[in-house]
């Protein structure tokens, strides 16, 4: 590729290709954004047939019953009593590898949950980490591509992965995460889910909260050393999968107990942390967890590729009293998950059992497509009519956001106590000396592949801004190793 300025698929130069533009400082993404729409379409349609990224996972039916009177914060049905049971479906994937890749990796896990509610679907699509890596969905596609192999070797390069990771040091929290202990769960069931991103609950009188979801493993935390995650991921490719899988064919059901953070939505703007940074958490001191749920999975999909590989999830899909916040990450998975399945799986993929409603009956009018199956018979398919079609409720599920400003591409708002670095600290510093130890000969190994002293010199940088203790010890490390 020769050298100029960066542009566009129709070669028109690129301006900001770092930050997503946004209705004012913090407000929502603008569809007019077409470099991010351009992007995240291009990205999703990189691979066939399977799954750009979270290609390896398996999944499992299950319960979610309501423990605790969550009404005063949203008016979703499913939550509207306790007792109260609805029926889900949960994937879990890693992130980079192929379809064939084993389980027992250095990888963040998806942690997909759908809801098959009474008024729809919901679908919480996170992670069993709190962060992620950015914070801008702009910036996804090229992370990804740093995972990835590497278009010239065919394999995946030290110097690719820690390239971006230096350049983006809002990544140095959720690498700090990847390779502590937490980086290799033993299995699916031994493992946290978090929502990740922020989200907004609303009530009946129409108050606003911003949110976050734990899912709290019942089964207790279980992890594999890197020299361990080796042995079995040759051994055992399938290890997670055939731990679930067996786990529920013996009626030993793994559960998670779910909790909430609830901030007013009043109290957003003059947090210390920009609470829609995926790259930060809220302090439990700050807003505790509310214990609301039980999540337990009890039936295997009898079909892998039917249940679990056409199986589609979107944070597009929420029900009355839930929805987005101003996020950019989140604004960007808007469009690109269901983009990436209309690709995949086609126009029709929420016609599939494992897809479709199981409470109720999805109403549209839309038509035809790819394995359309000529559900809606002879009824007509626009709206308005006056032949008895579904019409809306006239109530938005989610309460309306004020912004300002002007449009542009900006930066995420910074607040009080932001920076790249500060919650990496803390987690560097909440560590056993044994998990530090873990820790720094973990990223040592990985730095020490780097090709070039500068990139591995930035990476280290990064860590050393997070606490003076880590750079240095992770300096030395990498240097024993680098000869």
């Amino acid at each position: 590729m020769t050298q100029g300025p960066l542009t566009t698929e129709a070669g028109a130069p690129v301006a900001d290709n770092q930050n997503s533009e946004t209705a004012g400082v913090g407000g929502p993404v603008l569809v007019q954004d077409q470099l991010l729409l351009e992007k995240l379409a291009h990205f999703n349609r990189e691979r066939i047939p399977e799954r750009v990224v979270h290609a390896r996972g398996a999944g499992a039916y299950g319960t979610f019953t309501v423990t605790a009177d969550v009404t005063k914060y949203t008016r979703a049905k499913f939550l509207s009593e306790v007792g109260k049971q609805t029926e889900t479906f949960l994937r879990f994937s890693t992130v980079a590898g192929n379809l064939g890749a084993p389980d027992a990796v250095r990888d963040p896990r998806g942690f997909a949950l759908k809801f098959y509610t009474e008024e729809g679907n919901y679908d919480l699509v996170g992670n069993n980490t709190p962060v992620f890596f950015i914070r801008d969905a702009i910036k996804f596609p090229d992370f990804i591509h740093t995972q990835k192999r590497d278009p010239y070797t065919g394999s995946q390069e030290a110097d690719n992965v820690f390239d971006f990771w230096g350049l983006s040091p809002e990544s140095t929290h959720q690498v700090t995460w990847l390779f502590g202990d937490r980086g290799i769960p033993a299995s699916y069931r031994h493992m946290d889910g978090f929502g990740s991103h922020t989200y907004q609950w609303n009530n009946e009188a129409g108050e606003a909260f911003w949110v976050k979801y734990h899912f709290k493993t019942d089964q207790g935390i279980k992890t594999l050393t890197a020299e361990e995650a080796e042995v079995l991921a040759g051994k055992d490719p399938d290890s997670h999968q055939r731990d679930l899988r067996e786990a529920i064919e013996r009626g030993d059901f793994p559960s998670w107990t779910v909790s909430v953070q609830v901030m007013p939505a009043s109290e957003a703007a003059t947090y210390r942390f920009n609470p829609f940074d995926l790259t930060k958490v809220w302090p439990h001191a700050d807003y505790p967890l509310i214990e609301f749920g039980k999540l337990e999975l009890n039936r295997n999909p009898e079909n892998i590729f039917a249940e679990v590989e056409q199986s589609i999830f979107s944070p597009a899909h929420f029900v009355p009293g839930i929805g987005p916040s101003p996020d950019k990450m989140l604004q960007g998975r808007l469009f690109a998950y269901g983009d990436a399945h209309r690709y995949r799986v086609g126009i029709n993929a929420d016609h599939l059992p494992v897809n479709r409603p199981h409470a109720t009956e999805a109403r549209t009018h839309s038509r035809d497509g790819y394995l359309y199956d000529g559900r809606h018979k002879g009824a007509k398919n626009y709206e308005p009519n006056s032949f008895g079609g579904p019409i809306q409720t006239d109530r938005s599920p989610w309460q309306p956001v004020a912004v300002t400003g002007v449009t542009g591409e900006t930066v995420t708002p910074v607040h009080a106590e932001d920076n790249d670095f500060v919650q990496a600290g803390n987690l560097y510093r909440l560590m056993t000396e044994e998990e530090k130890e873990r820790l720094v000969n973990n990223l040592a190994g990985a730095i020490s592949g780097v090709t070039r002293d500068e990139i591995a010199d930035r990476a280290i940088n990064n860590f050393r801004q997070a606490d003076e203790d880590f750079g240095k010890r992770l300096e030395a490390a990498v240097q024993a190793l680098r000869g």
